[in-house]
């Protein structure tokens, strides 16, 4: 039997808060209307002992005080638009350089900083689920068109589902996705966990995070995981220079496979517990970013202070600056059309 239900989770902004406590077989989840954020993801190793396998917070206020993209829903545009700024139609549009000089994650005031409505909760002998909505305004954040998005999280006893979904009422672009950092160990750090990725090749950048449009095979370099390596092997391998610009990995990979067809795309296993987390995706790229940035100056749950290689996240999404490569996968969206990516996350044990 699987469960849902709402339960209080504190206070935001000294208002009541709650959050939606999916369970199915051993798995467990719990969801935040703030940012429509997987706030905690309880899986069994190898020994059926459960342990909470991504980072965040205790509480939700440190969500909005604190914001490090831990779970979230990313939006309007998840990763970066080169300078803030894309044409679409012939008109310019401005955004927010809030990781100067480029925009990254939809601004400041992104769809993380949100509150979701809660649209959906139930659950039945197979699965628990939680669907929640959101209206981004013409505008909001510089981007075209009224946007209705949606994010539907689903667990069955295997795997957790990430489904989300978005209509606009004029021309725009939309790239969300989830930003969860997974620590499969439960315990902290990654570098031992060995990664698979189903792509003969990555988008290198420029010294600001930005794709240079060249489409860079990954056999000879550090970026080759179509073999599990562990993470940890190459990720400080200074001679490669795009390890040295994104302080490890922060690329994305061009996952074989048609795209909008739910495709293998990576395979996460950490030797010590026996958890496997295999994950497949409906979008054109997946985006490994092995932490390079936490600081470990601000404790996360249970006071545990984050440090870099304490987790790694694997993002499904459009490729970074989309809107202004028109020899990438389009991120275009019209009225009329129904944008759409899934994720699944599916566990088991070795």
């Amino acid at each position: 039997m699987a469960g849902a239900q709402r339960i209080p989770f504190g206070t935001l902004d000294d208002v009541p808060a709650e959050a939606i406590e999916l369970t199915a077989g051993a798995l467990s989840a719990r969801v935040l209307p703030l940012g429509a954020t997987l706030q905690s993801l309880c899986v069994p190793d190898r020994s059926g002992t459960s342990a909470d396998i991504v980072l965040g917070f205790d509480d939700v206020q440190s969500y909005r005080d604190r914001p490090s993209w831990f779970g979230v829903t990313v939006g309007r545009y998840a990763n970066r638009i080169a300078g803030g700024r894309f044409t679409l139609d012939g008109r310019d549009y401005v955004l927010e350089t809030n990781n100067a000089p480029n925009h990254l994650h939809g601004g400041s005031d992104g769809f993380d900083q949100r509150l979701w409505e809660v649209a959906d909760v139930g659950s039945d002998d197979a699965a628990a689920w939680a669907r929640l909505t959101l209206t981004s305004p013409d505008g909001d954040a510089g981007y075209p068109g009224t946007l209705h998005a949606s994010a539907t999280y689903m667990l069955t006893p295997d795997a957790l589902t990430i489904d989300y979904a978005a209509t606009s009422d004029a021309p725009t672009i939309v790239n969300l996705t989830n930003h969860a950092f997974f620590d499969l160990s439960g315990t902290g750090d990654v570098l031992d966990h060995r990664l698979t990725i189903e792509a003969d090749a990555y988008l290198p950048v420029d010294a600001t995070s930005i794709p240079t449009g060249e489409r860079r095979a990954v056999a000879g370099t550090p970026f080759d995981f179509r073999d599990a390596r562990a993470i940890g092997e190459r990720v400080r391998d200074g001679r490669d220079g795009q390890i040295a610009i994104g302080r490890g990995y922060d690329h994305n990979y061009i996952v074989r496979g048609d795209v909008g067809v739910l495709r293998p795309a990576a395979v996460l296993v950490d030797p010590a517990s026996g958890r496997v987390m295999t994950l497949s995706i409906t979008a054109p790229g997946l985006q490994l970013y092995s932490g390079n940035f936490l600081g470990g100056a601000e404790p996360g749950k249970s006071g545990r202070l984050y440090r870099q290689g304490d987790a790694v996240c694997l993002e499904p999404q459009a490729f970074p600056d989309t809107p202004n490569r028109p020899d990438f996968p389009s991120a275009r969206l019209d009225p009329g059309e129904t944008w759409h990516s899934a994720m699944r996350f599916a566990f088991t044990t070795a």
